[in-house]
């Protein structure tokens, strides 16, 4: 019982942490899924839905900004696809990466002259940002409900996916993106609608995320991004339980690393646990093996 209160506010605050995750890991799973491209400006666009929520606070009621900031970062990601990925859908799999690389150093740039490089203070939202103590963790209300927000997301596009003729689209793009062209799929308009959900949940993944971490600034989205990547590749690229599990997994191993004194070396554990998994199962815990056709 004694080791159980021990470890468990740990293990909690890693699953709160992995949860938080888990929702900017799933828009780069959903995207690689269809495109079979990795959205690397993804973090970059939760970055931005945090500034804008800063700056719209400024200037409106919070309860009108909360739905504003989900749109204008559904817009956004609706805009990136079309600017910067639509225009080279027959192009070389390397320049659409080069293209994607781009827009992510283009979003940092623009919102650096933005913001003049310094960083901003996330406003305090009612209800989450309040201090609640839970099994002995103490932390603020946003923390505790990124998991359970992760979950029931992932189980919506779960149903999604695998019970509407919009998720049966997805899937045949996903399979055979030529083939399903040609059986009459409109390809543009999933692959539209695969961002603008990846971008809905990095705009929930913002707020829940800068609740907590209350200092955003133009580089805000690198490290969180890079651990979403980490935990989509975990769980198997591609695949939306996976990113979720993947990102609970690495949530508690870098709190478990907090308690054994490692805090210094949290990423570097998360690395070698994606390599070890990697080495293990090269395709992700939940992954699939696919086949190329020659």
């Amino acid at each position: 019982m004694g080791v159980l209160k021990q470890w468990l506010p740990y293990v909690l605050s890693g699953i709160s942490a992995g949860g938080q995750y888990a929702l900017i890991a799933v828009g780069y799973t959903m995207v690689y899924g269809i495109l079979r491209l990795i959205n690397f400006a993804h973090g970059d666009i939760f970055m931005v839905a945090g500034l804008i929520m800063v700056y719209l606070s400024a200037t409106m009621p919070l309860y009108f900004a909360l739905p504003v900031v989900v749109i204008l970062t559904v817009a956004l990601g609706f805009a990136v696809e079309r600017c910067a990925y639509k225009p080279l859908r027959q192009a070389p799999r390397m320049s659409v990466m080069i293209s994607a690389i781009g827009m992510s150093y283009l979003l940092q740039s623009l919102m650096w002259y933005v913001t003049g490089g310094l960083a901003k203070q996330f406003p305090d939202i009612p209800l989450i940002s309040q201090s609640v103590r839970v099994f002995g963790v103490k932390d603020k209300l946003a923390v505790f409900i990124s998991p359970l927000a992760a979950v029931v997301l992932m189980v919506i596009l779960v149903i999604i996916i695998n019970h509407t003729k919009f998720g049966m689209s997805m899937r045949a793009v996903s399979k055979d993106f030529e083939t399903a062209q040609l059986m009459g799929v409109k390809i543009n308009r999933v692959i539209s609608m695969t961002f603008i959900i990846g971008s809905f949940l990095a705009a929930v993944g913002a707020l829940l995320y800068f609740a907590k971490n209350t200092g955003i600034n133009h580089m805000a989205g690198s490290t969180p991004g890079i651990k979403a990547f980490i935990a989509a590749v975990v769980g198997g690229i591609g695949s939306v339980p996976g990113a979720v599990v993947g990102a609970l997994l690495i949530g508690v191993v870098e709190s478990l690393a907090k308690a054994f004194g490692l805090a210094d070396f949290s990423d570097v554990i998360s690395f070698a646990l994606l390599i070890i998994i990697l080495v293990i199962k090269p395709t992700g815990l939940f992954g699939e093996k696919t086949t190329e056709k020659v």
